[in-house]
């Protein structure tokens, strides 16, 4: 059986890109990556629930990815990070942002960013395998939070 070949590996295969040191990246390169692929996952997630309109599934993917639920994500699985997950995230969190979200709070928002950070790193180091499971485990825990309110 052949192996599969990630996402990354191929990108970097058919534009010929070179190997990049993923410390040289600055916390907000690492969160512009990482909000393309956290949207990537949410709207994969969303799709495969079934066909629909365009904007129900818009409206459904927003629940997932704007800034005041990743920061619940961040918030609910920050236990589960190792110290260099949890150093990445803080480089995210601490960076200045150069805009803010619509309708969230600067600290929604700085934890979003520090949240799409540590997804960009897990992607440009290929361990989405991880990323995906702290998604699960915050999804789950937000959850169960939900059930005791």
């Amino acid at each position: 059986m052949e192996e599969s070949v990630g996402l990354l590996r191929q990108i970097k295969e058919s534009f010929g890109l070179k190997e990049v040191d993923i410390r040289t990246y600055s916390p907000l390169t690492l969160a512009y990556i990482g909000d393309a692929v956290y949207d990537v996952i949410f709207r994969t997630a969303v799709v495969a629930q079934g066909n629909a309109p365009v904007n129900k599934l818009h409206h459904k993917t927003i629940q997932y990815v704007k800034a005041p639920a990743q920061a619940a994500l961040i918030e609910s699985i920050m236990e589960e990070l190792t110290p260099e997950e949890e150093a990445v995230y803080k480089r995210g969190r601490n960076a200045k942002p150069y805009t803010m979200a619509k309708n969230a709070t600067m600290g929604e928002y700085k934890k979003a960013t520090g949240l799409e950070a540590l997804i960009g790193y897990f992607y440009l180091t290929d361990q989405m395998e991880r990323a995906l499971h702290l998604i699960q485990i915050g999804l789950h825990n937000i959850e169960e939070a939900g059930k005791e309110s």
